[in-house]
């Protein structure tokens, strides 16, 4: 296998790319939407307007088959003798033409639609996997019919065969090493400055690769991304100054990919998978602070491509813009009085909120409907009548009263839903928006203050909360007006959804079968109550002919009445931000990794290898995953990770110096858990086990 071409070879596809590079036009703008990069509006165009087609030339006849082809390696493989295999390689890359001629399925039929790309992909796959084990001359001779295409002059527009030889060349699994990425770059920047409809083409072929090639064709751009900004022998590379392009051109054809994964109708590899973690290390507030100075322009940012940004990248550029606004807001402040020869109270550089126990949702409500303008400054909280300063603390403990009270089903404004384990807003209270606004602030004020929130929304919430895509200018537009749909419903409960599902695919006389009308019926605090979806529902029955109306008037009626809201953010942070990363920012990752919190966990009293410490961590790793989630919520008041992870927890095990007999207690607002010196792990286990099990209500404080 060969590693890559030596130097002088390296030196020559340089100075030929370098020669061309003059006379290649420039990008247009990288991106003039992120809509488009990142929320995925770009499938809007009907096929029968998409970039009107040009006349092709005619295709050379090519017979080689999949099967031919493999016989063939498989001979050269045992004799030594790759001519045969050879020439096939320098014939087929030597233009675009051959490349169609070799792997289009019918060589001169149009395929001009989005759902076929008339590639055989099963042979390009074959290809490229034969081609790594071929001799390096036979490789080399691949680049050079690579560079060769690529410094062709191409006139007017690309025709449908163009645009399937880039789907193609940009599969090639050469372009892992340094020494190709001069070829590498120039083929992304020609894919990058196609036409819109062009790219619309694309990303719905490479909606249709086989996972594994996606993934590949993902994992070789972002490596290419990586050591393009840190190599690790930066005299590979030509300078940055010269190849400034390279990256937005990488990232632009990413933005594709990343298009074609989301109109997937499932996922074909994680929105994780498009995070380049070596963006965690860039200057990414400069970033930022470009993008909100240019926008959208032809200045290229990585903000205009959030999909690529990790989301401790983006809740630190949230976090940040926060912070900087504040201090502005207070430096001008503290100028102001000191210009008035005022006294300074330096209480103005935080948001404080001073509730009582008793009246903890309504005084809450009270201070931050009065201090709406100080909502981003860092959190100060007061009980009245106690003693103490809030180091931490007592925000907290603010937070987990708050939403426990709110979100418990005797308090009527959210329900829980069992069989989803999920709450959805209770009907009988969704008039009070002034209740619901108080949580959309809790939920901002959590990211802000990096507390995680133990509730538990579907995903459709966060859906409608960047619903419309982009922070509308006029803060009293109304978002939240995303239709959503039975798949929707699934996710809080399921049941009813499979029940309508069942109506909509019924076989049968629906309206004599199922006997119902276009009226609904909801049980509030214990009393049932009936709703007409249409005036006159009661009396209108369902049939075969309006069974689809009488669905989506039911999955409007449960989940879109109640998520009209207003969104009062500042800045354009919520831009960079996908519903599932709301959701994370919000409440936290699922993914626990007790390893990696024994490795950060602070100790009180104990060490490490004190032998009850030793006994705890070989009963929590032992623990299967439900009981080490009780024991993250019974020690911290959730069972869920927030976005940097385990060392963001500030876990900490203390000793208490009390009979064994006791159970451990835990002090959630400060991530502690208090053990008593047990002195075997099987007690240990068992008052451990006994504990978390039993934590609402009992061992919190």
């Amino acid at each position: 296998m060969m590693n890559g071409p030596p130097c002088s070879y390296c030196e020559l596809l340089s100075n030929a790319f370098c020669v061309h590079l003059f006379s290649v036009r420039e990008l247009p703008p990288i991106c003039p939407d992120v809509r488009q990069k990142h929320r995925i509006s770009i499938d809007v165009l009907p096929p029968e307007v998409k970039a009107r087609f040009v006349s092709e030339p005619i295709i050379p006849i090519r017979t080689k088959t999949a099967k031919e082809f493999q016989d063939d390696v498989e001979r050269a493989t045992i004799s030594g003798d790759w001519k045969q295999v050879h020439d096939f390689y320098l014939t087929t890359f030597d233009s675009f033409l051959e490349l169609n001629g070799a792997f289009k399925k019918e060589a001169n039929a149009p395929f001009n639609t989005i759902e076929d790309s008339g590639i055989n992909i099963k042979f390009v796959n074959i290809v490229y996997d034969a081609l790594l084990h071929t001799p390096a001359d036979t490789q080399k001779s691949v680049l050079k019919g690579i560079i060769n295409s690529l410094l062709r002059e191409w006139k007017g527009p690309r025709t449908k065969d163009d645009l399937r030889a880039y789907f193609v060349l940009v599969q090639n699994p050469q372009y892992t090493s340094p020494a190709t990425y001069v070829i590498y770059a120039h083929l992304l920047r020609q894919i990058a400055a196609l036409a819109e409809a062009d790219h619309h083409f694309l990303m719905h072929w490479f909606k249709k690769l086989p996972q594994k090639r996606f993934k590949q064709l993902v994992e070789r751009l972002q490596l290419f991304i990586t050591t393009r900004l840190f190599p690790a022998k930066p005299e590979e590379l030509p300078p940055m100054a010269k190849c400034s392009w390279w990256i937005p051109s990488a990232t632009k054809v990413l933005s594709l990919l990343n298009a074609a994964n989301s109109i997937s109708s499932s996922s074909i590899i994680p929105f994780t998978d498009f995070y380049n973690l070596t963006l965690d290390h860039i200057d990414f507030m400069e970033d930022y602070h470009t993008w909100q100075a240019h926008g959208n322009s032809n200045r290229f940012t990585f903000c205009q491509f959030p999909f690529i940004l990790s989301t401790v990248v983006k809740k630190a550029i949230i976090q940040r813009d926060s912070e900087q606004q504040m201090i502005s807001m207070a430096r001008q402040t503290l100028v102001d009085k000191v210009s008035r020869r005022q006294r300074v109270d330096m209480s103005l550089l935080f948001l404080n909120i001073k509730v009582r126990r008793l009246h903890l949702v309504s005084d809450s409500l009270d201070e931050l409907s009065r201090k709406r303008a100080d909502l981003k400054k860092k959190m100060k909280v007061t009980f009245v009548g106690e003693a103490g300063l809030d180091m931490g603390g007592l925000t907290k403990e603010w937070f987990l009263l708050l939403i426990r009270q709110i979100f418990h089903t005797d308090y009527g404004m959210f329900t829980y839903v069992k069989e989803s384990q999920c709450h959805w807003f209770s009907s009988w209270k969704c008039d009070n928006y002034s209740e619901f606004r108080l949580v959309g602030a809790l939920m901002g004020l959590a990211v802000y203050n990096s507390i995680t929130l133990d509730i538990r929304f579907p995903p459709c919430v966060y859906k409608k909360l960047l619903t419309p895509p982009i922070v509308p200018c006029d803060l009293d537009t109304p978002v939240g007006m995303a239709t959503l749909t039975l798949d929707d419903l699934q996710q809080i409960m399921p049941d009813l959804a499979h029940g309508l599902g069942e109506l909509l695919s019924y076989e049968g006389n629906v309206e004599e079968d199922f006997y119902t009308t276009f009226q609904v019926f909801q049980e509030e605090l214990g009393v049932v109550k009936s709703y007409n979806l249409k005036p006159g529902g009661d009396k209108i029955p369902v049939t075969n002919l309006n069974r689809k109306e009488y669905v989506q008037l039911y999955i409007d009626f449960l989940l879109n009445k109640y998520l009209v809201i207003k969104r009062n953010s500042e800045g354009n942070t919520l831009e960079l931000l996908r519903p599932e990363e709301v959701e994370i920012l919000v409440c936290g990752s699922s993914n626990l990794d007790m390893g990696s919190l024994q490795r950060v966990v602070q100790y009180e009293g104990y060490s490490k290898t004190d032998p009850t410490i030793r006994a705890f961590w070989d009963v929590v790793l032992a623990f299967p995953l439900e009981l080490q989630k009780k024991l993250l919520h019974f020690t911290t008041g959730s069972d869920r990770v927030p976005v940097g992870g385990m060392a963001d927890l500030n876990f900490k095990i203390s000793k208490i110096d009390v009979s064994t007999d006791w159970l451990p207690v835990s002090h959630t607002c400060f991530n502690q858990i208090c053990l008593p010196p047990y002195k075997s792990k099987k007690e240990l286990r068992q008052k451990l086990t006994i504990a978390i099990s039993n934590a609402e209500g009992f061992g919190l404080e």
